[in-house]
């Protein structure tokens, strides 16, 4: 994904917005920053290794749940303590 220059009105309001082929992605900031623990976006993936061992690799544990009907998920955290949700449909 590329990062997009926000409009001026909007980019001083912080945060940042990203797009990569159909999908663009906006993110916020919240004063004071309080880690969302439990909400969080569900990035639907092909290949969900792959991204489970680079987050590995670089030092960043995943977590895997066995209880998402119809569905592959793990969980992992974002730099700031932010829950990531990364998640691939069963094959078949």
């Amino acid at each position: 994904m590329r990062e997009l220059e926000k409009p001026p009105v909007l980019a001083a309001r912080g945060g940042c917005w990203f797009r990569g082929g159909a999908l663009e992605v906006h993110l916020g900031v919240e004063e004071p920053v309080s880690p969302a623990r439990k909400a969080r976006p569900g990035l639907l993936v092909d290949g969900l290794a792959a991204p489970a061992r680079r987050l590995e690799d670089a030092g960043h544990p995943v977590t895997w749940d066995d209880d998402f009907p119809g569905h592959d998920p793990f969980h992992a955290a974002d730099p700031f303590g932010d829950r990531l949700e990364f998640l691939q449909p069963h094959a078949g």
